[in-house]
């Protein structure tokens, strides 16, 4: 059924007489200001879930809180690095082009992390000589290129080993990242992780400050985290024991999950936090170890909720299925070029009619996008007013995360435009691209 949910929308969403309103702008006038397929970018929102992240993890630990790294993987642009800098968190990057997002604001980089499973020679060297704070190690090659390039630039780099603790969260098998067969990490149960801590320590131009563990994405329960926390300490616990010396930081990555549908629940920084500083301080307990600092990742968790997508209907049509129902065909002026998430993931979103109230009968209706594909569908049913017809507005919330950065060109289609609200104003932070961009790039 298509109605608000608030759920699933970002703060300073509202239906006033059928009509959609973000940050106290009315989207029928974004549409018409700005055009569609349109992220519409909750700034106020943004701005209270990155601070409240911050806040509960000082709350939880304390003096042995260390960074909140948002993931830049999930959306990232010039305003929204400045943005983290004004919140005072730190930024995770997986790219040369991110870390450049980032320096083109004059970001902190000595609050930036660079992530990345085939880091090439020249990212890596962008890294160290900007001053990236820590590198997450990700491979045996990638040791020896990152110690050999540090030694190259006379730098000590400080880094993490990224582990793979055989923990598999209870989500879609391609982005559950924390069990063997993955890309990901150095595994403890073969024992790759030892030797990468052998290999680390055995260059002077790598310093070895703590460990790093990530295990999947769109996570609602606690307890892989909670697994995974007592592998890594009891790993940092071996490490005291070998060397004589603990290391001073974990990172527990993020994966925090988001409501995308009504009824479900986006996870509370301070719930999430306060349960896994207990698991953390009893398991540093057991084993006579001092408390790490401890660093995390929300990417979603932060921008996620925050942004809104805006299409325009274009056509419909009914379709009878085999057992004799109809199924309505909404198509849209956007698609799988701008949320990739529900042919890759097969990732559910909710929709409400944005434009107008209706008192038509609902009827089982796919929206769907505008390219040549059969899997180009954003929402496989959902019960929607049976008028909803041309020039009417869709609004399908919680695409702030990865919809964005995952967006392509496919059918030659220009990627949307990125639109801040707040108090009752609207800017673009990222311009819609046009066929002159596209064009552009061929010789």
């Amino acid at each position: 059924m298509s109605h608000f949910a608030s759920e699933v929308f970002s703060h300073q969403a509202v239906v006033i007489d059928g009509e959609l309103s973000i940050g106290g702008v009315n989207a029928a006038h974004l549409a018409a200001e700005f055009g569609t397929p349109l992220f519409v970018l909750d700034e106020a929102d943004f701005f209270d879930r990155a601070t409240a992240w911050r806040d509960a993890l000082v709350a939880a630990f304390g003096e042995n809180a260390g960074t909140v790294y948002y993931a830049g993987k999930s959306f990232l642009c010039k305003e929204v690095a400045r943005w983290l800098d004004v919140v005072g968190i730190g930024l995770d990057v997986c790219t040369g082009g991110e870390l450049a997002v980032a320096q083109a604001t004059g970001f902190p980089t000595a609050r930036i992390e660079l992530h990345g499973n085939n880091k090439s020679e020249s990212e890596i060297r962008a890294a160290i000589t900007a001053g990236v704070g820590t590198i997450v190690l990700d491979s045996f090659v990638e040791i020896t290129r990152v110690a050999a390039i540090a030694a190259e630039l006379g730098k000590v780099q400080r880094v993490y080993l990224r582990l793979t603790a055989g923990v598999e969260a209870h989500t879609h098998e391609f982005i559950s990242t924390a069990h063997e067969d993955v890309k990901f990490g150095f595994s403890i149960a073969s024992g790759a992780a030892q030797q990468a801590i052998e290999d680390v320590r055995a260059h002077t131009s790598l310093a070895l400050v703590g460990f790093h563990s990530h295990i999947g994405s769109q996570i609602f329960q606690s307890e892989g985290f909670s697994a995974a926390a007592h592998k890594l300490i009891a790993l940092l616990a071996r490490y005291r024991d070998q060397y004589g010396e603990e290391l001073p930081e974990l990172d527990l990555g993020g994966g925090y999950g988001i409501a995308y549908l009504p009824g479900e629940t986006t996870l509370v920084p301070r719930d999430v936090l306060t349960e896994l500083a207990a698991v953390v301080t009893a398991e540093c307990a057991k084993h006579a170890l001092s408390v790490p600092k401890i660093s995390i990742e929300p990417g979603r968790a932060i921008v996620g909720p925050t942004t809104t997508t805006l299409y325009t209907v274009g056509t419909t049509k009914d379709v009878t299925l085999e057992s004799g129902a109809m199924r309505r065909y909404v198509s849209v002026d956007g698609g799988m070029s701008d949320n990739l998430r529900p042919a890759l993931y097969d990732a559910e979103y909710h929709a409400i009619l944005a434009n107008r109230t209706s008192a038509a009968a609902e009827v089982d209706t796919r929206i769907v996008g505008k390219h040549c594909e059969s899997g180009d569908i954003i929402i496989r049913s959902i019960g929607l007013a049976s008028d909803c017809g041309p020039g009417d507005l869709l609004a399908v919330p919680a695409t702030g995360a990865y919809h964005r950065s995952m967006a392509s060109n496919y059918n030659h289609v220009p990627r949307p435009a990125v639109v801040a609200v707040i108090d009752g104003k609207a800017r673009v932070i990222v311009r819609r691209e046009t066929h002159e961009d596209l064009l552009a790039l061929d010789l």
